[in-house]
């Protein structure tokens, strides 16, 4: 020990001490603080890092919204209603499946148009549509299936409103669309991330309990059909079918589009596609007559037949440059379309609709065969020279709608 000339001891430390200096002792207290504070921060980050990694590990094996499986027997597993993360499982899925045959569009494609049909064979079909899918978003669902699929055939769902490069399925990170080879390793680092989420882990222990919810199969199960059950149990929360139709032919006259920005988007989409040698089919969507009636007592009668010129050029100027590419029109007022609604019926519900947006899979299977060639005369193949003469026949069925059916006209106003 060290001796002051006065007889005091200083810490068992050689210390040199003159009469009169004064001795501190923080500096060996400070360096004791500093190894204890390094300690802490050890034991800290390895504890954050040991349950970063369990959580994540247990998400990503539990999976609850399968945003990374393709023919596993986790597609078997009931789900709630609601898809949550549904691009997420899609864009995975497709990249594993690697689809001849792809369906893209909104909810309406993605419940109407079957993945399994006679129609295409033996090929690979996966129905890619998302739940609120702007034409942005299915465009962004074209580059991604264009890079990690070669496609023979694109069939594509488009109606007015959604006709927007607006983001209208806010789960549709394009973080997820593919640019290049590898893309599966930079989408196993996003999975992680994503499975590092605590709505995802509160998901994972619902799973666990058995409380996460059965009410139909994920998409995936379905080649990316949308399960009819899950929008049965919608229509159901909502009072029935009836109750859901006026609610839906709102929501139709409220959309942004059509718009100029998002043509060019399909003008690109287009090239691309054809460059590849890939045979196109648009198609504007068969919406319940109410739905059409709704934009003419909206407005918005005169920028729909503008945006249908505008395809019918688009197609036309693809086909002259060597292109399979055709656009059909089954919207409108014809004999599909103008199916009497619950309310006027009497029935609980219809045989083409589940209410006035999202046709059956009857109707679906219908426009396949029509645009195919395996169908009945019905929608309407527009073209610049035929044109005139269809909208011509469309005004004059819409002014026989509201004389035939006085009262889905007075349901449409009354929602404006």
């Amino acid at each position: 020990m060290a001796q002051r000339g006065d007889g005091a001891v200083v810490s068992g430390l050689p210390v040199q001490y003159e009469p009169g200096q004064r001795i501190s002792l923080f500096p060996i207290l400070n360096m004791d603080t500093q190894v204890a504070w390094r300690g802490y921060v050890v034991l800290f980050s390895g504890i954050t890092l040991l349950a970063s990694g369990a959580v994540a590990t247990l998400n990503y094996l539990v999976d609850p919204y399968l945003i990374h499986q393709w023919d596993s027997p986790h597609l078997r597993r009931l789900l709630p209603g609601r898809e949550k993360l549904s691009p997420w499982g899609k864009t995975y899925a497709l990249a594993r499946f690697q689809p001849q045959v792809l369906y893209v569009g909104n909810s309406r494609t993605e419940l109407g148009l079957p993945a399994q049909t006679p129609v295409f064979g033996q090929r690979r079909v996966f129905n890619a549509a998302l739940s609120g899918a702007s034409l942005g978003d299915a465009a962004a669902m074209v580059r991604h299936a264009t890079t990690v699929s070669t496609l023979e055939t694109v069939v594509w769902g488009v109606d007015a409103p959604s006709f927007s490069m607006e983001i209208g399925n806010t789960d549709f990170d394009r973080e997820l669309v593919a640019a290049d080879r590898y893309y599966f390793l930079r989408r196993w680092f996003i999975n992680i991330k994503r499975a590092l989420s605590v709505d995802m882990t509160l998901d994972s222990l619902r799973v666990l309990r058995g409380t996460f919810g059965g009410v139909c199969l994920s998409s995936l199960a379905l080649l990316g059909q949308r399960d009819g059950r899950c929008v049965q149990q919608r229509i159901t929360s909502l009072g029935g079918a009836g109750a859901a139709m006026l609610p839906r032919v709102r929501d139709f006259a409220r959309g942004s589009g059509p718009t100029p920005d998002a043509m060019q988007e399909l003008d690109r989409s287009l090239t691309v596609l054809c460059q590849a040698g890939t045979r196109v089919r648009l198609y504007v969507n068969p919406t319940h007559a109410m739905t059409s009636d709704v934009l003419y007592w909206a407005g918005k009668w005169p920028a729909l037949e503008a945006w249908q010129a505008r395809l019918a050029a688009l197609a036309e100027e693809h086909r002259k440059s060597g292109c399979d590419t055709r656009v059909f029109d089954f919207s409108g007022f014809n004999s599909v379309t103008m199916e009497a609604p619950p309310q006027l019926s009497r029935r609980a519900e219809m045989e083409n609709y589940w209410e006035a947006s999202h046709y059956r899979v009857n109707v679906g299977q219908r426009i396949l065969e029509r645009m195919f060639g395996q169908g009945a005369l019905w929608g309407e193949e527009l073209m610049p020279a035929t044109l005139p003469a269809h909208q011509s026949a469309q005004r004059a069925a819409r002014d026989r709608y509201h004389s035939d059916h006085a009262a889905e006209t007075a349901m449409v106003r009354s929602v404006l």
